[in-house]
Formats: structure tokens, sequence, C-alpha cells
């Protein structure tokens, strides 16, 4: 996954730190992502979310608020309206880049943030949140303590997550000033709310208050065991999987038409850890599926290996073959099964040089219905004549280019 280390300009001119998260290929649609309370773009779920989302063909921006991680300003001089308008701030450098955004990401207080932010951002089709607070004030809790000192001075200083931040008193009387409900009620845009049932920062309460103000269409979806940073790399996939599939719905991702020659349009094929086998198979924008060695030969076994793809493209290709020609003949054929296993063997002609071995596939073909002797027969003919089946029996070329960077196809 290509990505670009950018800086835009904030809500009040200070430089802010972005990354922009793009496709391997064409990019079909952008979206926006808003970090938790005093995070920053970096945090784990929001790589995860990136990187998925980028797979299927969406560019993803995620940036420091002001005063946070690498962007400029000072942090005790911000407010939640302030990152209001860093959104939309970041709305427009996507729009004079000519990727308006259709979709709105935000995580906890990111989460509050966009979906006040999209009345201001007229491009967006769906928004989603993750573990946001339907109040704002919500997150003053953290610094309780303090508030009496904020409110005598001016600000204080309070430790979040280890680290220390100055609060200011605007930050305190804007987030306790902030409605939500109206915002929410027109939204008019589709909305997707996530959040994890056992989340200790911010209770599910507040997800049911955020979708039941919500008008259709919108959707609901737990985190079940997630803790509120979606810090887990299982959760975080999980997320970013409905995430991915659920925009498809609400964003019109047209590829464009595939190269001469290819109908079917470019598989792609990425490291998706780097530090095993784990591949991110995805073939259009539509459909993704995940390549893996099994746990004995170092993988972590979350996919098919490459030779069950194989395998899988060899069955399908079968029953499908089976189907169309029982449909066409208007024959009692109620269903199809095939099994396949994959094998080397001993080939009969071995090379001078030593023994050779070939790719052998064993197909077990299942079928149902009434059917007599000579259909029965006639589909295991049909079998063999199915593309795969024709595609692995003759030999095929195979042409390599070696790159250094991804070609936009």
């Amino acid at each position: 996954m290509p990505t670009e280390r950018i800086t835009f300009p904030g809500h009040s001119g200070e430089t802010l730190a972005a990354r922009l998260d793009l496709p391997q290929g064409p990019i079909l649609a952008t979206a926006l992502f808003a970090h938790c309370f005093t995070c920053s773009k970096d945090i784990p779920a929001a790589r995860r979310i990136a990187g998925r989302l980028a797979a299927m063909g969406i560019a993803v921006l995620r940036f420091d608020f002001t005063g946070l991680g690498h962007s400029e300003g000072e942090f005790a001089n911000t407010t939640f309206s302030s990152n209001v308008a860093d959104l939309i701030a970041a709305s427009h450098y996507l729009a004079d880049r000519n990727l308006p955004p259709a979709l709105l990401i935000g995580h906890s207080l990111g989460g509050a943030a966009v979906l006040r932010a999209r009345a201001g951002i007229p491009s967006i089709k769906g928004v989603v949140t993750l573990g946001a607070p339907f109040d704002p004030g919500h997150v003053s809790h953290h610094f309780d303590a303090a508030l009496p000192e904020i409110q005598a001075k001016g600000r204080a200083e309070v430790s979040l997550g280890g680290r220390p931040f100055v609060i200011g008193k605007e930050f305190v009387e804007d987030i306790q000033a902030e409605a939500l409900s109206p915002a929410i009620n027109d939204l008019q845009a589709a909305l997707l709310v996530m959040h994890a049932p056992r989340d200790a920062t911010v209770s599910i309460d507040n997800a049911a208050e955020i979708f039941q103000a919500a008008k259709h269409p919108k959707s609901f979806v737990t985190l079940d065991g997630a803790d509120h940073l979606i810090s887990n790399s299982e959760d975080a996939e999980y997320a970013a999987e409905v995430i991915a599939a659920w925009a498809g719905r609400y964003v019109k991702l047209t590829p464009p038409a595939p190269p001469p020659g290819a109908p079917e349009g470019i598989l792609r094929v990425s490291e998706a850890d780097p530090s095993g086998f784990l591949q991110d198979v995805q073939s259009g924008p539509y459909h993704h599926a995940f390549a893996d060695e099994p746990l004995a030969y170092g993988g972590t076994n979350k996919g098919m290996t490459p030779y069950g793809f194989v395998a899988a493209g060899l069955g399908a290709c079968t029953s499908m073959t089976i189907r169309m020609y029982a449909r066409r003949k208007g024959w009692a054929l109620d269903s199809i099964s095939v099994d396949v296993s994959h094998d080397k063997v001993h080939a009969q002609d071995a090379l001078p040089s030593g023994p050779a071995k070939i790719d052998q596939f064993t197909r077990l073909i299942t079928i149902c219905g009434d059917l007599d002797e000579s259909q029965r027969a006639k589909l295991l003919e049909i079998a063999d004549k199915c593309p795969v089946h024709k595609t692995l029996e003759h030999s095929s070329k195979v042409t390599t280019t070696l790159t250094d960077s991804v070609s936009s196809i």
C-alpha cells in the first residue's frame, strides 16, 4: 500500500501532518479518518482500516489534529469545534486534489467530530463511528479532578494515557455546550455505528443514542471483545472488513474498464504481513481474500494456500460448467458439490536429468437429482470441458516483468 506523507493548513492556518494511503491502482473513492481524543493518525486501528480500504480502491487521508502528533499548533488552544474545522480543512485539501471525500470515519471523539463535520462536507455519502460518544462532554471524565483548576486558571496540565496535556477552559466549555442530536438527525448520509459492548471508556449506551437519533439508512455492528482503542489486530481487521463491505453499498466503486486481453481485469496480490506469508488478494473493488501458509510452514493460517486457490478455481469452474449445461438441457439437477485434492506425482515422461513431478488434481463430483445413467455420464464428460480444467491440462505461458513502482491499472 503506497502512502504519501503530506501537509495541509488546518483551521487556523497552522500546518497539519497527514498520511494519504493510496490504492495500488486506480482511486475509486476517498475517505477521511478522524482519530480519537489525544491520539494520532498512526494508531493501529487507523492504519489497519486505511490499509483495508486502500486495498478496496479507496484512498484514505488520516491526519493529526492541531497540536497533536506531528501537526503544528498548541493543543491547549484547541476545542471540539476546532477539530471539526480541521476536518473540513482536510476535505478542502482533498477536493483541491480532485479527491473529494465520500466517506467520513471517526474513532471515539473523532467519531463525534465526523458527525458534526458532515454538514460542512457536501461530498460525503457515508459516515462511520467507532466507539464514539453521543455527548462530546463525556471526555471530561478523563480529567475530572482538574476541572476546578481549569475553571480557576483557564487551563491545567493533566495526564492522559501516561502523557501530559494542557487542557484549556475553552475546550471544556465547548464540549459541554455541544449537542450532537440535531446534526445526527439531519446527517443526510448513510450511517454505520460500531461499538464494543464492553467498552470501558465510552459505554455502548452512547452507540444506542447515536443510532436512535439517526434516520435511515443506518446500521449498527458490535465489536465483541474489542477494547476502546481497538488495539487487538484481529478486532481492527474485523472492523476494517465490515467498513469496507458496508462502504461498497453507499459509495459508487466502479472500476475502470479492464485492459485489452484481460476481460476479468487485474487481480492484485500484496503483502499483508511482511514478517510472515499473509497476502492480501484483491480482485477489483468488491472481492477480497487472504492467502497464507499453514502454521507448520511458518504462516498464520488466515487464508487458503496458493495451491488451495488453484484447487478452488478448478472446483468452482467444474460446478458452474455442469450447472450451466444441465440448465440449458432442462435436466432435474438439484445440487452439485466438488471435492478437490492436490498432490505431486511422478511424471511418466520423466526428464533425462532425473525424475520429474507433475501436479495432480483429483476431483470427486457429487450430483443429486432425478437423472438417468446417460445423463450422469454426460455431466461427467462436461466436467472435463470446464475452462479451468483445460487451462490446467494444457501449457500456459506466464510473462513476468519486474518494476520498482506500483502501476495504475
